[in-house]
């Protein structure tokens, strides 16, 4: 059905009025012979000129895939946005080019496709969406902006073309999608970080963002957003006409799409930076629950907040690396329940669009997600549900890649009939929570003293609303309150509030207040929030006196090193700004015996900004680690960081301390096989399943904790997933795995990785018209060339394979997970393995003994 349009990679072309308003329709061959005589004289086609086959995209059952339509590069561009208008016609842009309306045939027919150019001077379109009786048009390649275009003379063309508001910003980071709100009365638009956000006449987010950075911030080592600050990417609520934009949350890296949950909450799938990838401030694509007023932490470099950091709110899900393009949940798509209601997500980059199942909790959501649909390539850029057809549609393109027009739809036997949830579970937590939102704009005395006794709430994000109530108001109409709570929350949360609006003198009274807190009986959120909270305060309200640094340092200094690894890493952070006295030998211990590269990492970031307090020898550790960093692994900027930390440190050397040191400060950070995370173990035997499986069949009891952590090092888990927020990124998250699998699927994952390959991970073998494979995952695209991981334990690096010599290619029935990583392992060490992933890293976990001593490290 493409075929009229594949000589145009070639050069070859018809008139313009042909490629203006085609028809592809293999079954009315007849009335295009004329067309079958020319392509009779054409050379042969090289595979890549066309879109990936809907045979090879990988479904769940009963569901089916149909490629409608290949989309010829040459004439039509790379198609990056969709939607929908009334008679069930899909409306796509080329990210560089032109508007173009398809006709789909009916669901069933899968020819019959028609495709016509819309005759209006718009396009370059990252985010579409017909509405009020017209199709909204964000541009975000050139001539930036949100405009509005209607058919005013009912000839079924759009023939005015209206700017309602310009849009400071562009490209793949520039603004981005647009979505009708519920209620129907108006829209929301997002943006990426290097969008600013244009004028507003009401914002629900308080205006005073900045960086809050507590050490000096590192600029990415790769160049990328240098110079882009706070609040980065941001999503408002417009009306229908341009005329008013109101700020509803920001602290995005690059959100591309957003959708509204049938509760009438609104999500995001916000991006990671890949070049981060094996450093602490690495944060992995990630749902986002959308509240209003929120923030969720993106800065620049190494500047990225923590998820638990008060001051922003965590993700609901995290998916791993990727580059996230359109979502939309299921609402009005002919399939079972489960898919309905699911959130659709497209992760560009490893091809694959997401199923995410949402659940409430509290007065916000956690979820799981499936790959719904992968194949390689599958650079999906957006995705709508069809509510005339009830199919799903997706696009493929972005950066002059390859397009295509695909539909899915289910033809299984499960009931299809509309069965939309909405949720009881959690509804009063969530109106409780809008109660306080709706206190943003409110002037009455009241509306602070409901706002502050949620502060107190044991919801996270009804704490944060009401934060945000209090913060709305003028900070003399509450600061007096601060020093007069008790509630350790609330506390807390009332000296965060006033460290971002207060001023210099406000800082005692922070200090003050704080140390009223007994370490010993605050959990463990509580600590970090405490930390986050005088950290705040000195990176807005100024540095402390020496009696506050001295009071600071008494309630804080004698709990560093913990045994929980996150109040490491935030202590290690305050205490290198305080300069405490022997905070240089601790951090070097904790470095010496931390199990992967992002603590070690930590670690010596914080390090390099220490300028006192050093003692003899310590120094040499110091710069004696840089050399041993040549084992690890990571994104584009990761070995640019680790040198730039370097230099950083050096810099803060005096000429008799540089002069000591000698050839280390200059000693190569050469490229090395990595090391195990732990001394190097003997092999003990090839274990299999039948050779543990007895020792599951009653569970497991008495496990140790301890032990079952240092394993996940030793058997090289942290080189490739992630856990508590620590580890690799190219193989799933196994933090909350023991919620999903007993512990004979964990078992059989461990021993026999390639028994059970999950969609989202399978590699792809490229056979090539050289005679060469190429073995792994498309991590990145670019016209015609595929980036393709082949190293898990190296995702930083890529085989270029081009699609034009690619002869043939298969999903890989191999796992990419290595065999044999437990076969140093002794049985009790295997066990207390298994009993860690279950535990999800809680060591009262019912398989371990009594509770000895090491706090969870979350």
């Amino acid at each position: 059905m493409t075929s009229v349009y594949r000589w145009s990679r070639f050069g070859w072309r018809l008139g313009s009025r042909f490629l203006d308003r085609v028809i592809v329709d293999r079954g009315a061959a007849c009335a295009i012979g004329v067309v079958l005589t020319i392509l009779a004289s054409l050379p042969p086609l090289r595979g890549g000129d066309t879109a990936t086959p809907a045979d090879r995209i990988r479904l769940p059952d009963g569901f089916l895939a149909e490629l409608l339509y290949s989309v010829p590069f040459e004439s039509q561009g790379s198609w990056v946005s969709l939607t929908v208008d009334p008679k069930g016609r899909v409306i796509a842009s080329d990210q560089y080019g032109k508007l173009y309306r398809i006709t789909p045939p009916a669901v069933g027919a899968a020819e019959g496709t028609r495709v016509e150019r819309l005759s209006v001077d718009s396009g370059m379109a990252h985010g579409l969406l017909y509405a009020f009786d017209s199709l909204y048009v964000v541009v975000g390649e050139k001539n930036q902006g949100l405009y509005r275009l209607r058919d005013t003379d009912g000839d079924d063309q759009f023939d005015e073309v209206k700017l309602l508001r310009k849009l400071p910003g562009g490209g793949e980071h520039g603004p981005h999608s647009l979505i009708l709100a519920p209620d129907g009365k108006s829209l929301y638009l997002c943006a990426g970080n290097h969008t600013n956000l244009p004028p507003i006449e009401r914002s629900l987010v308080p205006r005073h963002w900045q960086e809050d950075q507590l050490l000096p911030r590192m600029w990415d080592a790769g160049g990328h957003a240098v110079g882009r600050m706070a609040p980065g990417g941001w999503i408002c609520r417009i009306a229908p006409d341009g005329s008013e934009f109101e700020l509803v949350s920001n602290g995005f890296r690059n959100e591309f799409d957003i959708a509204f949950h049938a509760d009438g909450e609104l999500f995001t799938y916000d991006a990671d930076m890949e070049w981060d990838i094996g450093s602490p401030w690495y944060r992995p694509t990630r749902v986002c629950h959308v509240t209003a007023g929120s923030e969720f932490g993106w800065r620049s470099g190494t500047g990225k907040w923590p998820d638990f950091y008060p001051d922003s709110l965590p993700a609901s899900v995290n998916i791993g690396p990727g580059s996230p393009t359109g979502m939309v949940f299921g609402y009005g798509a002919r399939f079972p329940a489960k898919y309905q209601n699911a959130l659709f997500i497209a992760d560009w980059s490893f091809g694959t669009l997401y199923a995410v199942h949402l659940q409430p909790s509290g007065s916000s959501y956690r979820g799981d997600f499936e790959a719904f649909a992968t194949a390689s390539p599958l650079a999906i850029t957006d995705v709508v549900v069809n509510p005339v057809d009830g199919a799903l549609y997706f696009a493929t393109g972005g950066r002059r890649t390859q397009s295509g027009l695909y539909r899915v739809v289910y033809q299984g036997s499960a009931d299809t009939s509309p069965q939309v949830r909405v949720n009881e579970e959690g509804r009063a937590a969530r109106d409780r929570r809008r109660r306080i939102e709706s206190l943003y704009a409110s002037s009455e005395v009241s509306a602070i003293d409901e706002a502050w006794a949620a502060l107190r709430d044991e919801d996270r994000f009804i704490r944060f609303a009401a934060r945000t109530a209090v913060e709305h108001r003028p900070v003399d109409a509450w600061r007096g309150r601060v020093a007069e709570e008790s509630h350790p929350d609330a506390l807390i949360a009332a000296c965060v509030a006033l460290a971002r609006c207060g001023e210099g003198t406000d800082r005692a009274t922070i200090v003050r207040t704080l140390e009223r807190l007994a370490w010993e009986s605050l959990s463990p959120s509580q600590r970090l929030d405490l930390l986050r909270a005088y950290g705040l305060a000195f990176a807005r309200l100024g540095p402390p006196t020496d009696a506050e640094r001295s009071d600071v340092l008494q309630e804080i200094d004698a709990r560093f090193p913990s045994m929980d690894q996150l109040e490491n890493q935030e202590l290690c952070r305050l205490l290198v700004y305080l300069e405490s006295p022997g905070v240089a030998k601790r951090t070097l211990d904790l470095l010496r015996e931390a199990r992967t590269q992002e603590e070690q990492v930590h670690y010596v970031y914080c390090l390099r900004a220490l300028e006192k307090g050093w003692e003899a020898g310590e120094r040499e550790a110091f710069f004696g680690w840089f050399p041993t960093a040549g084992q690890f692994r990571g994104g584009h900027s990761f070995s640019g960081f680790l040198t730039n930390m370097r230099t950083e440190a050096v810099s803060r050397l005096s000429p008799g301390e540089k002069e000591s040191l000698g050839a280390i400060l200059d000693a190569p950070i050469e490229r090395a096989e990595p090391a195990s995370s732990g001394a190097e173990r003997a092999f003990v035997r090839k274990w299999t399943v039948e050779d543990l499986l007895p020792d599951l069949q009653d569970g497991l009891k008495g496990r140790d904790f301890g032990r079952g952590k240092r394993m996940f090092a030793d058997a090289a888990c942290f080189k490739c997933h992630r856990f508590q927020r620590l580890g690799g990124i190219v193989g799933p998250d196994l933090t909350a795995v023991g919620r999903r699998f007993d512990y004979k699927y964990l078992l059989e994952s461990l021993v026999e990785p390639s028994k059970t390959v999950s969609d989202q991970y399978q590699a792809t073998v490229f056979v090539l018209t050289n005679g060469k494979t190429v073995t792994g995952r498309v991590a990145n695209l670019s016209n015609d060339r595929l980036m393709v991981v082949t190293d898990m334990l190296d995702p930083g690096r890529f085989a270029d394979v081009r699609r034009g010599e690619i002869e043939s290619q298969h999903v890989a029935t191999v796992s990419m997970m290595p065999n044999g990583l437990v076969d140093s392992l002794s049985r009790d060490e295997i066990l207390d393995l298994l009993a860690f992933l279950r535990s999800g890293g809680d060591p009262a976990f019912e398989a371990f003994e009594a509770f000895g001593g090491e706090r969870p490290s979350r």
